[in-house]
């Protein structure tokens, strides 16, 4: 159970999750190739190489070990980053949890919300991510970075927000 199933009142219930998108790995990725390129790189040199003193082929292997040690880190360090950041709207509330070891929340009722700003690059805008900055009453910014589907976050939004307004049950779903 994560940090927002486990943190819902009484009668409320997630309507939307979302996490931030894949590509807040890429540089995690990249970088971890690297590493482990290296790492087999320099177990291939100690195996084409057994001539060489035990002392400086026992340093080799160490050094091919980190690497690929490093890069095995790397990775998953990338993946706790990213699934360490929880994002919902519920039929009450927008809530968005980041960190692991520190953490940092932010919940704001929905009757609260006064606009969802969304920031889309180019290629989020191809790959499905951007930028959302929610924004309460009294001026209160709240910006998060690389989200996965932020269009599709924001109408969750609304819709919740106009069915609070119609008078429907919350999290009801519509008839049209």
């Amino acid at each position: 159970m994560g940090y927002i199933e486990g943190n819902l009142v009484a009668g409320e219930r997630v309507v939307y999750k979302t996490r931030l998108h894949w590509i807040v790995m890429l540089g995690h990725v990249f970088s971890g190739i690297v590493l482990l390129g290296l790492g087999v790189a320099l177990f291939y040199y100690a195996d084409t190489h057994r001539g060489m003193e035990p002392q400086n082929l026992h340093i080799v292997e160490g050094g091919a070990a980190a690497l690929v040690l490093a890069a095995i880190v790397v990775f998953m360090v990338g993946s706790v980053r990213r699934n360490a950041t929880e994002m919902a709207v519920t039929n009450r509330r927008v809530i968005i949890k980041t960190g692991l070891v520190s953490r940092r929340t932010i919940e704001m009722l929905l009757n609260k919300v006064e606009t969802i700003e969304i920031s889309e690059p180019g290629a989020g805008r191809m790959l499905g991510y951007g930028s959302i900055v929610v924004v309460g009453t009294g001026g209160t910014n709240e910006p998060f970075h690389r989200m996965a589907h932020p269009l599709e976050f924001r109408n969750q939004v609304q819709q919740e927000i106009e069915r609070m307004r119609d008078g429907e049950a919350p999290g009801a779903v519509k008839a049209v």
